[in-house]
């Protein structure tokens, strides 16, 4: 695995590897050194020697700094020399960089490769809100007349693919689209298209824009209500389609089955704590219905998943059934 070094001015490195954390939970290999006032170039290229040294492949090292010829780049690139076939060092760290890095990591082979990948979403995650403060882009040369592409709506009936979409993740979490989803979850099963299913959510305009604007670059992101969903199961031209679906609730994941929705395995992530819900773990509070739900599911045949982000270990379903059994009946 590919070891990645946060170097600094000041706390920015350890508050972006916080930040990473909150999303991907801890992580290894990733370490952050920061440049004090009190320090001098020499005790940061010690703090950063140190570091590379603690990584499982110290042969494989990403080095992302704040500035490019500041201090941390500087000696960054000191370091770097004997390595410059292995190593890479990338200027102007934001989150968007570091999520898409620590996401990435299981499915590259070597530092360089990564540094490739992270370029893109650095420079994607600078946005601005409303849209019409964005600059305008250059237009690029016209490209060699060719014939023109089909347009419109695909007519009903028509078959793309095998005819049956295909259901990359199912996954239930209260917040439906959020940081950990739009990244490290659509890394790991790369959907080209994203579903929240939510009857509430669909009529809520605010709440399906929201969901609309968090999808990653390069992923349609729809919210639509349970029958809708039942309609696009059924419907052969989504046969091309790859999606990941999002329920709220364990009651909509199970509607939307018994409506025909062919789901074998849901990941259950998050389900936020109310009042008569018992938490079986930090991300997961159920009640009676709830339970009730997931032995419906089981009796269906549906599998469980039970994690927050990919890198985590499954935890048992049925043990955190009983725990919130337990915990309900105290």
């Amino acid at each position: 695995m590919v070891g990645i070094l946060l170097a600094t001015h000041g706390d920015f490195a350890e508050g972006i590897k916080m930040s990473g954390s909150m999303l991907f939970g801890d992580q290894p290999n990733v370490a952050a050194v920061t440049l004090q006032p009190q320090d001098g170039p020499d005790a940061l290229r010690a703090k950063m020697e140190e570091a590379i040294a603690a990584f499982d492949d110290p042969d494989q090292v990403l080095i992302m700094v704040d500035l490019w010829g500041g201090t941390p780049f500087n000696q960054s690139n000191n370091l770097i020399a004997g390595h410059e076939d292995h190593w890479a060092i990338v200027a102007g760290l934001n989150l968007p960089m570091l999520v898409d890095a620590l996401a990435s990591r299981d499915f590259v082979e070597s530092a360089q490769e990564l540094a490739k990948q992270i370029i893109g979403s650095g420079k994607e995650g600078i946005r601005v809100f409303p849209a019409e403060l964005e600059p305008e882009e250059a237009e690029a040369p016209a490209a060699p007349a060719q014939e023109a592409a089909p347009a419109g709506a695909i007519p009903p009936g028509t078959v793309l693919g095998d005819g049956h979409i295909k259901y990359v993740l199912a996954r239930i979490d209260t917040r439906l689209l959020h940081g950990q989803v739009a990244t490290g979850w659509t890394k790991a099963v790369a959907p080209d298209r994203i579903i929240a299913v939510s009857d509430g959510v669909a009529h809520d305009e605010l709440r399906k824009r929201m969901i609309m604007e968090a999808a990653p670059p390069g992923v349609k992101a729809h919210c639509v209500p349970i029958s809708k969903i039942i309609e696009v199961d059924k419907d052969p031209r989504f046969g091309a389609t790859k999606a990941m679906l999002l329920f709220e609730t364990p009651q909509d994941a199970l509607a939307a089955i018994e409506g025909g929705v062919e789901i074998k395995k849901i990941n259950v992530g998050s389900m936020a704590h109310s009042q008569g819900k018992f938490a079986v773990n930090k991300v997961l509070s159920l009640d009676k219905k709830d339970i009730e739900t997931f032995e419906r599911l089981k009796e269906l045949g549906v599998e469980f998943d039970v994690r927050k982000v990919p890198a985590d270990s499954p935890e048992n379903m049925d043990a955190l059934l009983e725990k919130a059994r337990e915990g309900l009946n105290q």
